[in-house]
């Protein structure tokens, strides 16, 4: 019997999947628990048009994620801190430190935790920092910290 899953069933498949089960299985366990539906014609578009309009809205927020990128690799985020000799600051910039300069000069809000820092700011200078803003879609800004 071939029923569509309307949830992850280990050993079957994921939801959205269109997949042959034993009539007995189908009847007994799947359909009665929530798991499935029995995949009719009517049944199979309206999945294809869900299955389409998903695709259609990841493709527009892949769209707004590059455009996002090529405006944040233009920008350069400029932080204040004390230093010491050497230029190097008495405290650290952190990536909070940088998405809360970002929205303050810019008024772009990402969150801090996209922003990918190997390790604290320490020193005085401008550097490259990669900021992740979709799963496929990275830009690197610069920031500079100055003395202040």
């Amino acid at each position: 019997m071939k029923v569509i899953l309307l949830k992850d069933v280990k050993g079957l498949g994921k939801k959205g999947d269109v997949v042959n089960a034993s009539d007995g299985h189908a009847r007994n366990f799947l359909i009665p628990r929530g798991l499935a539906k029995e995949a009719t014609s009517g049944s199979i578009k309206v999945l294809k048009k869900q299955k389409a309009a998903e695709k259609r809205k990841k493709d527009e927020e892949l769209a707004k994620a590059k455009a996002l990128a090529d405006k944040i690799s233009a920008l350069t985020v400029k932080l204040k801190g004390k230093a010491g000799e050497g230029g190097r600051l008495f405290g650290s910039i952190t990536s909070k430190d940088i998405a809360e300069g970002l929205m303050k000069q810019h008024k772009i809000k990402i969150d801090k935790r996209k922003i990918q820092l190997d390790s604290p700011i320490k020193t005085l200078g401008a550097r490259f920092v990669e900021v992740k803003i979709y799963p496929e879609v990275t830009a690197k800004m610069r920031v500079e910290v100055l003395e202040g």
